[in-house]
């Protein structure tokens, strides 16, 4: 399944040129082109799920398999010192382009990157709130 006005369908199925890595039947792994550190690559499913919501599982646990193949190698041939893997859904949470996709970022020293957040500090009752919240049938 497809979506014809999908930018990143038209990059999976080679139809935009992209600086490729990886490309098998379920996936194209290309560079980014706003990357956020050398080496900063996107896993792109070819067909389209709007986000992680809609992609199948097994799909899902291919898209982990590949991306700790794709980092290994990463890691090796770009000499990074550490490695993020970021998956976005929802524009709230900085999804721009709404065809899921898996962010390989490679990290080097005084990259200049703040990849993280800023910790909470819930009570002990919050937590036994949102745990019941969750696990609650």
């Amino acid at each position: 399944m497809r979506d014809d006005n999908c930018i990143f369908c038209k990059i999976a199925a080679g139809e935009i040129l992209s600086k490729t890595l990886y490309e098998d039947d379920k996936f194209r792994v290309i560079l980014d082109l706003g990357p956020a550190a050398k080496g900063h690559a996107l896993i792109l499913p070819k067909d389209h799920y709007a986000n992680l919501y809609e992609l199948p599982e097994e799909l899902a646990g291919d898209v982990m398999k590949l991306a700790k193949k794709m980092a290994k190698v990463m890691t090796e041939k770009l000499e990074c010192k550490g490695f993020n893997l970021v998956q976005n859904n929802g524009e709230i949470a900085g999804q721009t382009v709404f065809h899921f996709h898996m962010h390989l970022i490679p990290r080097y020293e005084d990259d200049g990157q703040t990849i993280g957040w800023k910790p909470g500090s819930p009570s002990q009752e919050e937590l036994e709130e949102i745990k019941n919240l969750i696990t609650r049938d």
